[in-house]
């Protein structure tokens, strides 16, 4: 899953792709370079970062899906919590809503979900809520809240995707404790989604201060959650995580073939 920022602040590449002729470029470069999925997203989710109204985000997300879903056949995710925004993308050509706050923050995204057909990513928070102390635990408390609001909306589960939120109101020793312990969320027998790219408690590990410069710290976390579990992977840099991916798949591939043997 290609990142697209169609903003000018996000914590990385913000102000890169704000046209729409250049996040579309850079989302067919991406998917030259062997994504699956591009995620649009037309707010920043960085620490801090402004929050935007319904109709800037959708002024800048809604024509990239729109140039996007003529194309290319790749699917496209839209990054929103917003079900305004979600229903009038999927109208758009999107094919997914990712939404960081795990269908728990606009009453309405669920039914815009459930109505459409879309798929959805389900993302973990700690933002604008009281945490647990274990962040296993937290995990399953709030993603089965989550799951709970989509069976009711009728969602299906085939339809979900899970992502614990790496890096959401989440400090590095958190994450850190999310990537060793990342096994345990496979009882929820749902894809997980990993999403590392580039964050503080990469560069915090790795001593990069630069948003671009934690890429290969990325891949090392791409490879850890994919031996873990993870089966999809929100990045910047896709070429680099193919790569990463490609060893970490023949590493299980070889297991699956001892395991038969055996």
């Amino acid at each position: 899953m290609a990142i697209v920022n169609a903003t000018p602040d996000s914590f990385s590449d913000g102000g890169r792709f704000a046209t729409v002729d250049q996040a579309v470029q850079h989302a067919l470069a991406c998917v030259k370079d062997g994504a699956h999925i591009v995620d649009i997203g037309g707010e920043s989710t960085r620490p801090g970062a402004a929050s935007v109204t319904d109709a800037e985000e959708q002024d800048r997300v809604l024509p990239v899906i729109e140039k996007l879903s003529r194309e290319t056949d790749a699917l496209i995710s839209v990054d929103t919590y917003r079900a305004s925004t979600a229903r009038l993308a999927i109208e758009a050509g999107a094919h997914i809503v990712n939404d960081v706050f795990g269908l728990q923050k606009d009453p309405d995204m669920a039914k815009v979900v459930a109505g459409s057909g879309a798929g959805v990513c389900i993302m973990h928070t700690g933002r604008e809520r009281q945490k647990l102390d274990d962040v296993i635990a937290d995990q399953f408390v709030f993603l089965n809240h989550s799951l709970g609001i989509a069976d009711a909306a009728g969602i299906a589960r085939d339809r979900i995707v899970l992502d614990p939120g790496f890096g959401f109101a989440k400090d590095v020793d958190e994450n850190v404790a999310l990537m060793s312990r990342f096994d345990e969320l496979a009882s929820f027998r749902l894809p997980m989604l990993a999403g590392t790219s580039r964050k503080r408690f990469i560069g915090a590990l790795t001593g990069r201060e630069a948003a671009d410069e934690r890429d290969v710290g990325t891949a090392a976390t791409t490879t850890i959650l994919r031996l873990a579990g993870a089966v999809i992977f929100r990045v910047h840099n896709v070429s680099m995580t193919r790569d990463a991916l490609a060893v970490a798949d023949a590493v299980l591939d070889q297991k699956k073939r001892q395991e038969t043997r055996a």
